[in-house]
This record gives C-alpha cells, sequence and structure tokens, in this order.
C-alpha cells in the first residue's frame, strides 16, 4: 500500500526556488468566478467562504503565494493574468510584474500582480507599465465595488511597480519565517 502526505497548500509548498520574482502561486478563484473561494487556514481545504453578493464576477485569478504573511494575517494574495481561467487549488509559476495596494475594511490589504509564466499569451509581459490603462481600471472598479452590497468598503490606493511588489513579497516571506518557522 502506498502511503502518502497531502501537503497543506499554504505550509506545505514553497514560495518558489526563483522567488520574489518568479513565485509559486496557489489559484482559489478563476478568472469570471463570482464564488468567493480561500483555503481554510487549519485544513488546508478549499472553502466556499461566500458567493459574491453583486452580479460581478472576478477579473482574474486569484490566489495567494505560499509560505508567506501579510500584514493581513493571510497569505499574500496573487492576481495572476492568464488567456484563460485556472482551475481552484492549481499550482503554477508567476511572473511578479507589480502590486495593486488597497485598504480592505482599514487593513491593508496588498495584491501581487504577476503573469502565468507559462502562458505565451501573457509571459511576454514583464512590468506592469506594459499593461493597458483598462486592466488597471476595471481592476480597480471591481475591488471597489464588489463588497458593496455588504456594506463593506475597499479603497483601491495605488499600482506599484515591480521593484514595489518584489519588496512586498521579500517581507511577507521573512515575515512567514519569523511567524511560523521555529
Amino acid at each position: 500500500m502506498i502511503h502518502t502526505n497531502v501537503l497543506h497548500p499554504w505550509h506545505g509548498v514553497p514560495c518558489g526556488d526563483h522567488a520574489p520574482r518568479i513565485v509559486n502561486a496557489i489559484i482559489e478563484i478563476p478568472q469570471g468566478s463570482r464564488c468567493k473561494y480561500e483555503i481554510d487556514k487549519p485544513s488546508g481545504l478549499l472553502k466556499l467562504d461566500r458567493v459574491i453578493f453583486s452580479s460581478f464576477y472576478y477579473p482574474i485569478n486569484y490566489g495567494f503565494i505560499p509560505q508567506t504573511y501579510g500584514g493581513d494575517k493571510d497569505p499574500l494574495d496573487i492576481l495572476v493574468i492568464t488567456s484563460l481561467p485556472v482551475q481552484p487549488l492549481t499550482l503554477m509559476d508567476a511572473k511578479v510584474i507589480g502590486v495593486m495596494q488597497m485598504v480592505d475594511g482599514g487593513d491593508p490589504d496588498d495584491k501581487i500582480i504577476a503573469v502565468a509564466a507559462t502562458d505565451p499569451g501573457m509571459n511576454h509581459y514583464n512590468n506592469i507599465e506594459e499593461l493597458p490603462k483598462h486592466f488597471f481600471d476595471e481592476l480597480r472598479h471591481f475591488f471597489e465595488e464588489y463588497k458593496k452590497l455588504e456594506n463593506k468598503t475597499v479603497v483601491v490606493e495605488e499600482f506599484g511597480d515591480k521593484a514595489k511588489a518584489l519588496s512586498i513579497i521579500e517581507e511577507a516571506i521573512r515575515f512567514y519565517k519569523d511567524t511560523f518557522v521555529k
């Protein structure tokens, strides 16, 4: 009989051999979904947190970088641009190109922006400045509006460049090690 150990997606998967430039991303929510999935911290299973109250759909694949810990006491969020939606719990290489800095319910909540390193339709992007203006307008609109029917406020403060994103990832890796690795 073969025995395998199933790794916890947050704690059992490394952040990536080439972090912070190319990181492992674990997708929780596929582009086009109205379901807000998230990793259940105790079990590592994918949990349906809620169905979005509004008629909005996630405009981008949404997930996290394993073995990171953000200021919001969650794994660091990552938005991964692909040419097609990606299934939940997919592990993928993501090339970091920038960051969306926002405040969610009064707490800072950075979202790293990346492209799928193995998607030939997207992996030619290297910096956030190369993306079309409408991409930023759509992301800002989604994140500022999708929680309004829950009477929650989200403010997108700014989009930062790759250097800012790399610094945030490095800090989240250090914070994870300081918090969880003894």
